[in-house]
């Protein structure tokens, strides 16, 4: 292949992988939002109980919204006896159904106005964060800047792009063309502050990835074609679990969407972290839990 037509096949490879991810997540919003009173969550009624005292409050990733990320994972949650709410956040005008778009910093102070919201309304003193792929990492900006270390026990990220992300290569050829990268910023923010090395993920992770008082745990698939490396979503610090989901289960060859939208296995690692007072190991047969 000649050399000038690489940058090209990266391209497109790339650009399909941003047009799968939408694709996958996204059900017809109305049927969606009719679906979900009776799957048990956002439920403003629950009270938290003995034995899962906080309500989780679930993050949906970039072009996602506070049905479609969860119509796995939030039914799962609640069949087990926990509170379970979500949020829309990084609306962009005149875009519907696909969020987190908007600046980062602005989504999380999203974030911290509905987790007031959910403790005033269930009455418990502390959250559990569960977010996928930017709502595994926006709520640590939350965490560590907007005061919500006093109001969170654990996050929890799947596929979480802690320290930003290539895109597969993407990101890397955008000097290659100007002006896109001023586009990118200007037409979706929440976009441009997820690339490996921008002023945003710089900010977040500068004196340290976590913060006293949170319970953090990362699981990440080695088969990510978003977050890449796969590794950049990995926390150091104290409190931190870094979980391989081929380590739980060599056969499962969950990506990006899957990981966080349909993978059992990752559900049942999820409530581990969520519990882990009466964790269980999680192997192949979680699938079937």
């Amino acid at each position: 292949m000649l050399p000038w037509k690489r940058p090209w096949k990266h391209i497109a490879r790339a650009l399909s992988v941003l047009l799968l991810t939408a694709a996958a997540i996204l059900v017809p919003a109305a049927a969606a939002q009719a679906d979900a009173p009776s799957r048990g969550w956002n439920d403003y009624t629950c009270k938290p109980s003995a034995a899962h005292p906080r309500p989780v409050v679930l993050v949906h990733g970039t072009f996602g919204n506070s049905v479609d990320n969860w119509l796995g994972l939030a039914p799962y949650l609640v069949n087990r006896g926990y509170c379970v709410f979500s949020l829309d956040y990084g609306q962009l005008p005149g875009v519907p159904f696909f969020h987190g778009l908007g600046p980062i910093d602005q989504s999380a102070a999203q974030l911290d106005a509905y987790v007031d919201t959910v403790l005033a309304a269930t009455g418990a003193a502390e959250a559990d964060l569960v977010g996928h792929s930017q709502g595994g990492m926006m709520p640590r900006y939350y965490l560590k800047f907007l005061g919500g270390a006093d109001k969170v026990n654990a996050l929890v990220g799947i596929a979480p792009d802690n320290h930003g992300t290539t895109l597969s290569g993407l990101t890397r050829l955008l000097p290659y063309f100007p002006g896109a990268e001023d586009l990118l910023t200007s037409a979706t923010p929440g976009l441009a502050d997820q690339i490996a090395g921008s002023p945003f993920i710089t900010k977040l992770n500068e004196g340290g990835d976590t913060v006293p008082g949170v319970r953090y745990t990362v699981i990440a698939t080695k088969y990510d074609e978003v977050v890449t490396p796969y590794q950049s979503g990995w926390l150091s610090g104290p409190n931190v679990s870094n979980v391989l989901l081929q380590d739980r289960c060599a056969l499962d060859l969950s990506e990006h969407v899957a990981i966080g939208t349909v993978d059992r296995i990752v559900f049942h690692e999820v409530n581990n972290a969520l519990d882990p007072a009466h964790a269980t190991p999680t192997t192949c047969a979680s699938v079937f839990g």
